[in-house]
């Protein structure tokens, strides 16, 4: 049948499967990755196209890092460092070495043992970035500690795959390593004087043609992953410098808006070829050693991040949400075992065992990121080795404040600066390291912890507060939350966030004193100022210029305001 047809019919197919996914409250992902097995040689034997569709993939991950790469900010990535790196760089370092050693013990030879070590290191970026911007949840901490990690792996793996690729050329490999390393600098360069220096004063010009604004984000962002692969370097991470590049223009949240259905349509295409890859048949010759690496994937490399999290100032939620989110294999592990069997190293039995530790890694770790937080509710107390107990140790003296702030980012600031002029008895509580230290050295009494953490907040003592503030969306953990200062206390007054109706209404019946709702909030405080009539607009007038400066008072920060809603 023509390529036309066929993707037809694995659209209609994907429909189908996907629809009822639904109906069974199932991720997506695993209906797209079922299509895929549908349509491949092990049942219906449609996916003939295979070629054509390897190029829709392609350029759906291009567009997907593309659009992160738009709200990576450079002058925000400091978000990334320090703690995160701690976390990025002994996740690949502990990880190789255990999956090394485990390849080892199983009979593998140490060559062999080397590559599978390395696979088993790479979390996959397109999973992980879909599911958490599903969720919306990329903005949170664990999210931005997650994309943290993975652009150190994707780093990693370029290297690795361009070491691999050129190893047995000898001098001439050393040499086009140094090269690629010069272009590398290059680029970076050219880049960052493009997005500084020109883009910013195209702004205008773009602006007047929504029309061409998409055509040129489209053709600057496929255009740019085309020159870094030409260069030597994978479309990734051409992709993603792209999107950072545009992340510093004024237009870069309309780009990503209007790029998203483009990429769900292409991202589709991806993980329906990635199911039609799987070879089920020769899943039988080499089960067990399927079920133990599968069981470290999903098991024992979330517990090394949840290991690091702590040793970086995280709290046990933290690097729970953040292990769970990468406990899969990457498709660059795919292409890592393919190179070594190109090269001789590696025989095709490898390569199947790793491709089908890909497929089995993204469909449970797509379970573990869709419902991290209930499985976090039922683990959460034999996850008491990953507490950091110096944190709760520091301030385990402290009672009888009145008043406590959980959440010190965005809106929490605004009540940090209240609370701080009105020198109240004040206690701010946050699970960002970095943020703590921050705010203890602007003088703010601020303490590292978390709201799920009941003995934390016995040692708090937030039942005996008179006024309790969280600005945490998480539902689970405002009820918790609520629940602990209830026991205690019937008449403190508690404000809470939410970002859902029903979940406002559950909040008020549990007992909050009010829950912000910030959407709902900012139109009724727009419209109250309209009912003034001409006193409202001249009030509304004269406080723009306190907003502006406000505002990029909150800029200079690093403050943000969520982005990725859909």
């Amino acid at each position: 049948m023509s390529t036309f047809v066929e993707l037809s019919l694995i659209l209609v197919l994907a429909t189908t499967v996907a629809g009822l996914m639904r109906l069974l409250r199932q991720p997506l992902i695993v209906g797209y990755i079922l299509t895929g097995v549908l349509v491949g040689p092990q049942v219906l034997n449609i996916f003939a196209s295979t070629e054509t569709l390897s190029v829709f993939s392609e350029i759906g991950i291009a567009i997907l890092l593309f659009i992160v790469g738009l709200h990576l900010n450079p002058r925000e990535l400091k978000e990334y460092g320090g703690s995160t790196l701690i976390v990025s760089l002994g996740q690949i370092i502990f990880t190789f070495m255990a999956g090394f050693l485990l390849a080892r013990g199983l009979g593998f030879e140490a060559g062999v043992s080397l590559y599978i070590g390395l696979a088993l290191t790479f979390s996959s970026t397109i999973v992980v970035l879909k599911l958490l911007t599903d969720k919306k949840e990329l903005e949170k901490l664990y999210g931005k500690i997650a994309i943290g990690v993975l652009l150190l792996q994707d780093i990693v793996a370029a290297v690795a795959l361009i070491v691999i690729s050129t190893g047995s050329q000898g001098q001439t490999g050393g040499l086009q390593i140094l090269g690629i390393v010069i272009k590398g600098i290059a680029l970076t360069i050219v880049l960052s004087l493009v997005a500084t220096r020109v883009l910013p004063r195209l702004s205008k010009f773009f602006a007047k043609s929504q029309e061409f604004l998409f055509l040129f984000s489209l053709a600057w962002g496929l255009g740019m992953a085309a020159i870094f692969h030409e260069l030597g370097f994978s479309v990734e991470i051409g992709a993603l410098a792209a999107g950072v590049a545009l992340a510093l223009t004024p237009y870069s949240q309309e780009v990503s808006s209007r790029l998203k259905p483009l990429r769900d349509f292409f991202v589709v295409v991806f993980f329906v070829t990635l199911g039609a890859g799987m070879n089920l048949g020769g899943l039988k010759n080499f089960a067990g050693t399927f079920l133990v690496f599968l069981a470290f994937i999903v098991l024992v490399k979330p517990v090394i991040i949840m290991g690091l999290s702590k040793i970086a100032g995280y709290t046990k939620k933290t690097g729970f949400l953040a292990g769970s989110s990468l406990a899969q294999i990457s498709e660059f592990s795919i292409i890592l075992v393919l190179m070594g069997l190109k090269t001789g190293h590696l025989d095709q039995a490898t390569v199947s065992l790793i491709t089908a530790l890909t497929m089995g890694g993204i469909l449970v770790s797509t379970y573990f990121i869709n419902f991290s937080d209930k499985l976090y509710s039922l683990l959460a107390p034999i996850l008491r080795i990953f507490d950091n107990k110096e944190s709760t140790e520091k301030v385990s003296n402290l009672t009888n404040y009145e008043v406590i702030l959980f959440g010190c980012n965005r809106t929490g600031y605004d009540f940090i600066q209240t609370y701080k002029d009105l020198g109240m008895k004040f206690l701010a509580v946050d699970f960002d390291p970095e943020t703590v230290a921050e705010l203890v050295a602007d003088g703010v009494n601020c303490k590292y912890g978390d709201a799920d953490d009941s003995d934390f907040l016995e040692e708090i003592g937030v039942g005996e507060a008179e006024l309790v503030i969280s600005t945490i969306s998480e539902h689970e953990t405002n009820m918790h939350l609520l629940k602990k200062v209830r026991t205690k206390n019937e008449n403190s007054t508690v404000i809470l966030m939410s970002q859902d109706v029903a979940e406002s209404l559950e909040l008020y019946e549990g007992g909050a004193s009010y829950v912000i709702l910030p959407h709902f909030l900012a139109g009724t405080y727009v419209t109250e100022i309209v009912k003034m009539g001409e006193s409202g607009v001249k009030k509304m007038t004269k406080r723009r210029e306190d907003h502006v400066e406000y505002l990029k008072k909150r800029k200079r920060l690093g403050h943000s305001y969520p982005r990725y809603t859909q």
